[in-house]
């Protein structure tokens, strides 16, 4: 890699870990490095992952984004993205996420899975997948960006680590032969109000296949999936802004429920 690259790649990395860490956001990561592509963005977001778990950070689990065809197309990508989930990333269902902790916040309404075996093959099927679900559970990922005003492209929520924010789970573990992940409806309502409804298929066309794609995609990086991670397999429906103070509460039929209490 030429150093000028390098270095860009450098100076991406610290400006995302500096917003990340002082709650300030950065310009957009294109202005590093015009021409950067998704590698080179993949690389700012593996020295992060690298420097947070240095720093003593626990992964575990991680997160599929851009799995909307729709959002592709926006980003002119034709597959999705992923990101890191750290332990303290994790919120309690019940507990506020602290007023002024993320930046710019953005809720999606997502099937949640928990593995229950290794899955280190970079040619992971989904009917391996399957079997290593130990259950799935209800979830609200809070998406967050680190570039102000979400002045985003591919490249940005990448090295972004895929514009990841805070997650919350449902507390009721649910067993995959229990509910049907492809046809299973969501509600995701604030103040007692829809603020987006979506269903499994919208999810890749199927959240499965999207865990699939994922636990491949980790096993050829070096960051293979283990029994314990969760995998946020990606949202039902629009993602939506949300104020400080609001409640918002996911309903997604077999699963139950799920909400993310936003401090005042």
């Amino acid at each position: 890699m030429p150093q000028s690259t390098s270095a860009a790649i450098q100076q991406a990395a610290d400006a995302l870990y500096d917003a990340h860490e002082n709650g300030q956001p950065t310009e957009p990561i294109t202005g590093f490095l015009e021409d950067m592509d998704i590698e080179g963005a993949y690389a700012v977001q593996e020295l992060n992952t690298s420097r947070w778990l240095a720093g003593g950070r626990r992964l575990v689990g991680r997160k599929i984004g851009l799995t909307a065809k729709a959002v592709q197309a926006q980003l002119g990508v034709d597959q999705p993205d992923y990101g890191m989930l750290f332990a303290d990333m994790s919120i309690d269902e019940g507990a506020e996420i602290r007023k002024g902790s993320l930046l710019q916040p953005r809720v999606e309404a997502e099937i949640a899975f928990v593995l229950g075996s290794d899955l280190p093959e970079a040619d992971t099927t989904t009917a391996e997948m399957l079997q290593a679900i130990e259950f799935a559970l209800p979830a609200i990922e809070v998406v967050d960006s680190r570039v102000a005003d979400w002045k985003i492209g591919i490249v940005d929520t990448v090295a972004d680590n895929a514009s990841s924010g805070v997650y919350v789970l449902g507390s009721k573990p649910v067993a995959m032969g229990d509910f049907d992940s492809l046809s299973c409806g969501m509600v995701m309502e604030s103040g007692g109000e829809p603020i987006s409804t979506g269903v499994g298929r919208a999810c890749l066309g199927s959240p499965v296949s999207a865990a699939a794609w994922l636990a491949r995609t980790m096993a050829r990086i070096g960051r293979p999936l283990s029994a314990g991670d969760v995998i946020l397999s990606g949202a039902l429906g629009p993602m939506v802004g949300v104020n400080w103070g609001d409640v918002v509460e996911a309903r997604i039929s077999g699963l139950g429920t799920v909400t993310a209490v936003f401090g005042s």
